[in-house]
């Protein structure tokens, strides 16, 4: 008889687990989560970056390939994003708009928005450095979001809708990517340690803010292994491409500090649950391990060269992969829907009870 090869079988267990969860995961009786809100960069942006005046745009071909017939809705993939992926598991709607979307209307507000900006970080300089929109306007647009949330649905009904949402904070990729290492503006002023720290700090403002609007589940991601992403593999990984260690021990060092905090958080914020999502060691084990869940490619992006393409640098003259669903990277820097389909659902089965 033949002998199946491990790697084989662990590819078609990670396929059946995926295929086996398309329907929405059960919560326990009487609990709700009536929406999906998300606040910080591209991961999360699901076209925000449209209408400002930035280069961090992605609202045209060949990002939205497989996104409803080919759509480019300035999502940073081929299709859907993490707060359309979340939403969809918990049964909320199958896509979350981009709060200045100018086709919202109000029948869209009840189950979430996303309020992200491509390009912005906890730190201030990060989001100034490419014109985008910074955490602090976000919040003045959540604020901006909550009476138009209750001239739809009544004050009482606004209430519950955002505190019984979860609230999707995914920032910091881009603290450390390019405002401390590629541009080193931060890196002239601060270690790596105390600009953690000032990262750190602001992140706990933020939520801080978040919770007095009324936010109470609140999801923080901490920063995936970005010495991995093929781009930071290009500018920093030397002439083989290899993951740029540097990178990866400072993300981690935030993570650790970010953690931390969030745990003080969460024991002095009345009724909060503010929970830490580890993001950095299932991306990693993607990325080790890429022919576990599927893939073929972890090291470049499916478009153009997968080097270095990302927002205008990957266009219609740049090209694509034959089979984009082989690649854990969409462009140098974000993944593709089937890598954050995996991923997604492993945070939900993990984390979904402590918000509970």
């Amino acid at each position: 008889m033949k002998r199946v090869s491990y790697s084989w079988l662990c590819c078609v267990l990670a396929l059946l687990c995926i295929s086996c969860c398309d329907g929405a995961i059960k919560l326990p009786p009487g609990v709700t989560i009536p929406g999906v809100f998300a606040y910080g960069d591209s991961i999360v942006d699901q076209g925000n970056n449209n209408v400002v005046k930035t280069l961090l745009k992605c609202n045209f071909p060949p990002y939205g390939k497989d996104f409803q017939g080919g759509v480019p809705t300035g999502r940073y993939s081929n299709g859907k994003t993490p707060p359309d992926l979340i939403a969809e598991e918990l049964g909320i709607t199958n896509f979350i708009p981009a709060y200045l979307d100018p086709n919202l209307k109000a029948q869209d507000l009840p189950t979430g928005v996303s309020f992200a900006s491509g390009g912005c970080g906890y730190d201030p300089q990060t989001s100034q450095i490419v014109s985008v929109i910074s955490l602090s306007d976000q919040l003045k647009h959540f604020k901006e979001y909550m009476g138009k949330l209750k001239g739809a649905v009544g004050e009482e009904r606004a209430n519950n809708i955002v505190s019984n949402s979860l609230h999707l904070v995914v920032a910091g990729s881009d603290d450390l990517a390019n405002t401390y290492f590629t541009i080193g503006i931060r890196r002239a002023q601060y270690d790596i340690s105390s600009y953690a720290d000032l990262v750190v700090s602001s992140a706990s403002s933020f939520i801080q803010e978040l919770y007095q609007l009324g936010a109470r589940r609140i999801a923080v991601f901490g920063i995936p292994p970005i010495g991995c992403l093929p781009a930071q593999r290009t500018l920093a990984g030397g002439s083989l491409r290899v993951c740029s260690e540097e990178y990866n021990q400072a993300a981690q060092l935030v993570n650790a500090k970010l953690s931390s905090t969030l745990e003080s958080l969460n024991q002095s914020l009345p009724q909060s649950r503010v929970v830490y999502i580890d993001i950095y060691n299932p991306l990693l084990d993607l990325i080790q391990h890429p022919q576990n869940y599927g893939f073929e490619v972890n090291d470049r992006g499916c478009c153009g060269t997968g080097n270095i393409e990302v927002v205008i640098l990957c266009n219609k003259y740049s090209g694509t992969c034959p089979d984009d669903s082989k690649y854990i990277f969409w462009d140098s820097y974000h993944p593709t829907e089937q890598a954050y389909k995996i991923l997604v659902h492993q945070i939900i089965q993990k984390y979904v009870n402590s918000f509970i």
